[in-house]
């Protein structure tokens, strides 16, 4: 008889210990030119991050150019006084540099990786692109025509043009904020080198400007380095400029941007919020997620998984501008798209989402959820030196303490669920919503109007 084989099991790994984790805080500087630094030694972050915050936001930008400023955060990258646009971006890819920039209602942003190994030389380069931008007129051009292309697109994108509807709904015409943050095709198309380059004047210096760097600095004589880089870029002082007040109607109301024979319908309901300043925020986050903020929140409990009508839609808190003077604003937001011809009955749905939160309130099973979600995986969000460096620009750019990110944890943890499900409830009270749907009007109009939900205006898609 044939002996059976047997087999010895190795004992299932089990968890160890959780090791206390908070967000790393930053040494904080300034360079002999003004420039102010905030440094992160992450030991084992080979690829080292910079960012570099500017003070030039786009309500600077001059009457009739919207886009000006994303036009030049582009041609940062487009030739210096040492390298013409093909060089620059050969001696970037030479030491294995990535180098990108935006503009946003705060500032231009630019954002450098690079091996540390060649940090050295692409601190160079950046230092190069800041100091003496080429902004020849042939490249400018270019991009402009380029930033001319890809408006159409934009508009064809349904998410994209709830968006531009929304701001167009919320803020004042006079404001910066209800216009396309990249411009628009009559604005941009009169932009030229001359425009860019007097926008980088008046805006661009090192005295207003700050760098983050993040990674693994062991070895390296950032002082030195510094020093030779970004401390020889020179410029004017001058006084912080302005912040000026916001104001936005969120009276409850209905857009439909008619696209016909729409298979679906975009959907962007909004309002303007508190941003980080405020004492609210880590219950707003909080009560957000729960409502919206991952497959299993209520919104997607209900319009997903027991009724169909969606992939998915989201809620979420979006800060578009702060101040020192704690007079920021936040875009509170639930974004989707759902089947046509379930249109109506998925708003319906959502309003009693909204109404139910408002009634009962949130489970603490939901706010553990949340809290396990936000707070319990954070190390793995900030593994990267790139994620480190954009929250401390982040915090930079919204006028928040070195230590906010790493006291908004602990604030989320201690956060209970009636203050949650306060907070949530001020953030999306049912009467207080602009409704964007981007769809076949000829279908979702009447049932969208049954619906009571505030005034329902059609405006055609350009």
């Amino acid at each position: 008889m044939t002996e059976l084989a047997t087999m010895d099991f190795h004992p299932q790994p089990q968890a160890g210990k959780a090791k206390p984790w908070a967000f790393p805080a930053p040494e904080r500087g300034t360079l002999d030119n003004g420039l102010t630094l905030l440094r992160c030694h992450r030991p084992g972050q080979q690829v080292v991050a910079v960012e570099v915050i500017l003070a030039a936001p786009l309500e600077a930008e001059p009457a009739g150019l919207d886009g000006l400023a994303t036009i030049m955060a582009r041609a940062f990258s487009e030739g210096t006084d040492r390298h013409s646009a093909e060089e620059f971006a050969a001696e970037l890819e030479r030491c294995g540099a990535t180098l990108d920039a935006h503009a946003d209602h705060p500032g231009v942003r630019l954002s450098l990786e690079v091996p540390v190994s060649r940090l050295s030389k692409a601190l160079g380069l950046l230092a190069d692109a800041l100091r003496a931008p080429a902004f020849a007129d042939s490249e400018v051009e270019r991009l402009v025509r380029n930033r001319l292309d890809e408006i159409p697109h934009e508009m064809a994108n349904p998410a994209r043009r709830a968006a531009k509807e929304l701001s167009k709904e919320l803020f004042p015409a006079t404001s910066r904020m209800s216009r396309p943050r990249q411009g628009t095709e009559e604005t941009v198309q009169k932009i030229d080198s001359a425009a860019v380059r007097a926008f980088y004047e008046k805006h661009v210096r090192p005295a207003t400007a700050t760098a983050v760097i993040v990674g693994d600095l062991t070895g390296v004589d950032l002082d030195e380095l510094l020093a030779d880089t970004l401390g020889a870029w020179t410029g004017s002082s001058a006084e912080p400029r302005p912040v000026p007040p916001v104001s936005a109607d969120d009276t409850g109301r209905v857009i439909i941007v008619d696209r016909p024979g729409a298979v679906q319908t975009q959907l962007l309901i909004g309002r303007v919020g508190a941003d980080r300043h405020d004492r609210v925020w880590p219950a707003q986050v909080l009560g957000t997620y729960c409502l919206g903020g991952t497959l299993t929140s209520r919104l997607d409990r209900v319009l997903r998984e027991e009724k169909g009508y969606t992939y998915g839609v989201r809620a979420f808190g979006q800060v578009l501008r702060s101040a020192p003077d704690a007079t920021g604003v936040a875009m509170l937001a639930i974004s989707g798209s759902v089947d046509t011809p379930n249109t109506g009955p998925a708003l319906d749905d959502l309003w009693k989402v909204l109404r139910t939160l408002a009634a009962e309130g949130l489970t603490d099973a939901e706010r553990d959820v949340a809290v396990q979600n936000l707070v319990g995986v954070a190390p793995l969000k900030f593994e990267t030196a790139a994620a480190v460096a954009s929250t401390l620009a982040d915090q930079v750019e919204q006028h928040l303490p070195d230590d906010y990110q790493a006291t908004l944890y602990q604030q989320l943890a201690a956060t209970g669920t009636v203050e949650a499900t306060a907070a949530a409830v001020n953030a999306f009270p049912v009467d207080r919503l602009v409704t964007v749907l981007v769809g076949d009007a000829a279908q979702i109009e009447e049932p969208v109007k049954a619906l009571g939900i505030g005034e329902v205006t059609v405006v055609r898609a350009e």
